[in-house]
């Protein structure tokens, strides 16, 4: 474990926390298993004997007022359980991602900026060396083509035939502009990091990134029920070399944080407020180095309904829920390590991911190879819940 800087509930709680309904994951230790919470102000109340999983707690139809209202059990210190999460303590209790059973999926290549550094990614065949030069010619070729353009669209249509004729046509372009989505499994159930932990890149990746989003929380309806923050981490070296390694470009240990909370709907937090989200980025190298960054969720090119549309329906369903990451305008560019070779992660990197409606997700960068190994699974999880008779 890798100290994270000291996390408080001022720097990871929503500006208006006073008023928002968020949900939170303790790890208590007593029971060798997680609590789902509910966080009232800087106090944070055991809610697992009402709802024993988060999944379980959001399929209610009345999971705002359990969230506000309900008397519950044990109360922990909310500053307490992030000092546990930054210091990697495991004998007391911490906070933990805020979700639980409900499949983990991703949508790519949901905005415009981002999608021609994807296409540049594959150009230069994960390259970092060759990522400048690529990125001049391709925005040469692309211009301001993708500019207000809608996937599906018959003005959409057009431009794919233009760049095809040119011979620019990508898989990463197909998803981007095309009528279907890219929508895919970013991390097992369970397997997600909450916000004080480590987040792991491989130790042989040479080309990475954070990738800042607005994740939705949805249940087996196909309602969404919540927004949190994530971390898409990305390796642009592997995923370069070919679009089939996605798996291995998005799923490694430790690969994915989301948290801190999961702040629920309600009439001061709609899905309007979630499309008109702002995530800030910042990235802080042992070394002094700050990158800066932001994803406005206004700049989106399909419709978060849209992407919940593709993943749940007739064609597939979740009877445990789902979360879904929608996505990020943020692909940095900026060199690091030497002229041209763009950015990448450096071991020891602070990242945090912030939107006010939201709080703060603020994790340590380390190799996965050396993050805490994911041992909690399903089964762990029946039978902690079994101990305490709430299954």
């Amino acid at each position: 474990m890798h100290p994270t800087p000291a996390l408080t509930p001022a720097t990871v709680l929503p500006d208006d926390a006073d008023r928002a309904l968020l949900v939170a994951r303790v790890h208590d230790p007593e029971w060798d298993g997680p609590c789902v919470a509910a966080v009232r102000g800087e106090r944070v109340v055991d809610l697992t004997a009402v709802a024993p999983t988060v999944s379980d707690l959001l399929e209610r139809d009345d999971a705002d007022t359990v969230v506000r209202e309900a008397a519950g059990g044990r109360v922990w210190s909310l500053a307490d359980l992030l000092d546990a999460a930054a210091t990697g303590r495991r004998d007391v209790p911490r906070l933990l991602a805020p979700i639980d059973l409900q499949v983990i999926k991703a949508a790519g290549v949901t905005f415009a900026r981002s999608l021609l550094e994807r296409v540049i990614e594959e150009r230069a065949g994960g390259d970092p060396g060759r990522a400048a030069e690529v990125r001049e010619r391709v925005r040469q070729a692309v211009g301001g083509a993708l500019d207000g353009l809608r996937p599906g669209s018959p003005e959409a249509g057009r431009v794919k035939e233009l760049l095809v004729a040119e011979g620019l046509w990508s898989p990463y372009l197909e998803v981007g502009i095309g009528p279907d989505p890219e929508v895919f499994t970013k991390a097992p159930v369970l397997s997600a990091v909450g916000t004080g932990a480590d987040v792991g890149v491989l130790a042989d990746s040479v080309w990475n990134n954070p990738e800042p989003e607005a994740v939705l929380v949805v249940d087996s309806r196909g309602r969404v029920r919540g927004a949190t923050l994530g971390n898409d981490v990305n390796l642009r070296d592997v995923e370069g070399r070919s679009a089939l390694l996605l798996s291995r470009a998005k799923d490694n240990n430790a690969s994915c944080a989301v948290g801190p909370f999961v702040r629920l709907l309600d009439d001061g937090f709609d899905l309007d407020a979630v499309r008109a989200l702002d995530i800030g980025l910042r990235v802080d190298g042992a070394d002094g180095y700050v990158l800066r960054g932001r994803s406005s969720m206004r700049e989106i090119s399909r419709d978060v309904l849209d992407l919940v549309a593709a993943t749940h329906g007739a064609h597939h369903q979740y009877p445990d829920g789902f979360v879904l990451f929608t996505g990020t305008l943020f692909a940095p560019t900026e060199d690091r390590r030497a002229p041209g070779a763009g950015f990448t992660h450096e071991h020891g990197d602070v990242v945090r991911i912030s939107s006010p409606p939201l709080g703060a997700l603020v994790n340590t960068v380390v190799p996965s190879e050396r993050a805490e190994p994911w041992s909690f699974g399903v089964r762990a999880l029946l039978r902690s819940l079994a101990r305490r008779g709430v299954v």
